[in-house]
């Protein structure tokens, strides 16, 4: 029977200088940290950087060190890299990964094209499974109920009272 090695990532990070993503590990087995250093081929500032980070959590060499690291991470880094080659600085390449990643509510999405959408859509996922209570977590609580304030008395609608005219 052969025994399988299970790594627990402890940092992940990007080097520029080689382009190469770097993982800080811990080895299950053995009690000691080590680094493995990926190299990154083949990409460049056009290059799409959420194929790239697919591609490498998926690389047979790589997968069973990856394991513990988000794809939404090693895009983070690729689009590091990818800034770095095409002249931002680290600050300019952050903000505007930090940008792509939120949602402005005063934009019109109606506007957006099919692609543009999804994406924003898949960004509002993220963040909806990321705030979500499940059952098993230990600050869930069943049926909430909540008492808004009243700051003022509420107006009431012509449509919303009693008439005694029939329809």
């Amino acid at each position: 029977a052969r025994t399988v090695m299970t790594y627990i990532a402890k940092k992940c990070g990007i080097c520029f200088q080689p382009p190469s993503v770097i993982l800080i590990y811990k080895d299950d087995n053995k009690d000691k940290t080590r680094q493995r250093i990926m190299p990154v081929r083949n990409f460049s500032k056009f290059s799409d950087c959420s194929m790239a980070a697919e591609q490498l959590k998926n690389n047979p060499r790589h997968k069973a060190y990856l394991e513990g690291v988000s794809l939404h991470q090693l895009k983070k880094l690729y689009s590091l890299l990818k800034g770095h080659l095409g002249g931002e600085t680290l600050a300019e390449s952050l903000e505007k990964f930090r940008q792509e990643e939120t949602i402005d509510p005063e934009e019109d999405m109606n506007k957006l094209d099919d692609k543009e959408l999804a994406r924003r859509k898949s960004i509002m996922d993220e963040l909806f499974e990321k705030n979500r209570k499940k059952k098993d977590d230990p600050d869930f609580i069943y049926d909430i109920e909540v008492e808004f304030p009243q700051d003022e008395q509420l107006e009431s609608c012509g449509w919303d009272a009693e008439s005694g005219e029939e329809i």
